[in-house]
């Protein structure tokens, strides 16, 4: 049997006046993902418990079978892990974005999209003046990057009660009242601070202004959390799987799942990436693995701006230049499943993640059809076929008998 998941990152939202009440998954003309619908079944999944938050992290993690109330630790060392970066019991890993505020108002939590050349160099510099002793500023991609602390060198301070509001929740919004707060969340106020002073004058932040673009202010620090131990996925469902995604978290996911790690060029995280190259390293993919999971953020990226027409179009993208070949694909391997699935809503309203149920569709061999013809919200929510645990859809999807 071979496999394929597609994650259109947050493409779960609520219907648009200006798409005549319709969401961005119903007004998309997504007919390859409307074929899966109709020869197989749509479901609805919440992979976003309420007592998490209603990210990414928590969310992918159901979604590729992980209960998160048991497994979940925090963001940053799943990320972590993407790195190859090995962390003790002592250490902790702490999300580090770069972002532009403004008289106290979340600008752009990705410090408008700051090339990953710019980003490593603000690192750097980071690095030379605050880090050292047990504190190490590691570049990422882009503004997604990470702070290590090392515990034996530095004791910590914290415990998993320390809490920190993602700035991709505070898009527009003060930021007053949303800093960092619980134990030693006073030494992550202090480094935020201090790299104010670090970067309004630094060379990066000078070219950016002088060519319109904005600044990176400060860093953001958050998602703070110890190392997870996942049970291998072939252990726990069988296939062995491998990740396409342009974005450390979900390459963290593989890693600690024991998949492979497929790097496709052009995949930039962001509405620009290569669709048809995801598109084509996935169908290559499914020559060597059981299993394929293509993770695309555009669609979440789009919600973050608030952006409906690019939500529309990133959907129309996956559909043409992922979905469509990798069924196609499929359908010559054999017996064969596929599921789409979003990680989490991203409402474009309030141009943030949300908990909730996110729209499901299965189909292939030994799946039997359902009523619906098309894939969306709206069927989801209709479906008799619910998983309100949303770890529990993966033993569904790869069980013998559905």
């Amino acid at each position: 049997m071979k496999y394929a998941i597609i994650i259109p990152d947050g493409a779960a939202d609520e219907p648009q006046s200006v798409l005549g009440g319709q969401t961005p998954l119903e007004a998309a003309r997504t007919p390859a993902m409307d074929a899966i619908a109709a020869s197989g079944v749509v479901a609805r999944a919440c992979h976003t418990p309420k007592v998490l938050p209603a990210g990414s992290e928590v969310g992918n993690m159901s979604l590729l079978g992980y209960d998160p109330l048991t497994n979940f630790t925090g963001r940053a060392p799943i990320e972590a892990a993407a790195q190859g970066i090995e962390l003790s019991p002592d250490d902790w890993a702490i999300r580090c974005n770069l972002v532009t505020i403004e008289d106290q108002i979340m600008q752009s939590f990705t410090a408008g999209h700051i090339s990953t050349e710019e980003a490593t160099e603000l690192l750097v510099t980071a690095q030379e003046k605050l880090g050292g002793d047990g504190l190490e500023f590691i570049p990422g991609v882009s503004y997604r990057n990470l702070l290590i602390w090392r515990g034996k060198q530095r004791p910590a301070p914290f415990t998993m009660d320390m809490r920190a509001t993602p700035p991709h929740d505070l898009t527009d919004k003060t930021v007053l009242d949303n800093f960092p707060r619980g134990p030693g969340s006073d030494v992550l106020n202090d480094l935020m601070s201090a790299t104010i002073d670090l970067f309004v004058n630094h060379p990066v932040n000078m070219k950016r202004l002088a060519a319109g673009k904005p600044p990176a202010t400060n860093v953001w620090l958050w998602g703070i959390g110890k190392a997870p131990k996942l049970a291998a996925f072939s252990d726990v469902y069988g296939p062995q799987g491998a990740m396409i995604t342009a974005v450390d978290l979900l390459r963290g996911l593989a890693s600690l799942v024991g998949w492979q790690r497929i790097e496709v060029p052009g995949a930039t995280g962001y509405t620009d990436t290569d669709y048809a190259a995801k598109g084509r390293h996935a169908v290559d993919a499914l020559k060597e693995v059981d299993l394929v999971c293509v993770h695309v953020e555009a669609p979440d990226e789009a919600s973050h701006e608030g952006d409906c027409g690019k939500k529309v179009t990133a959907l129309e993208e996956i559909d043409t230049h992922v979905v469509a070949p990798v069924v196609e694909a499929l359908k010559s391997t054999g017996d064969w499943r596929i599921m789409i699935s979003p990680d989490h809503p991203t409402f474009l309203s309030t141009k943030t993640h949300t908990h909730g149920h996110v729209p499901v569709a299965m189909a292939g061999t030994g799946i039997t059809p359902d009523k619906f013809t098309s894939y969306g919200d709206t069927n989801a929510a209709n479906s008799d076929l619910a998983f309100d645990e949303g770890w529990r859809t993966m033993g569904w999807f790869t069980g013998p008998n559905t």
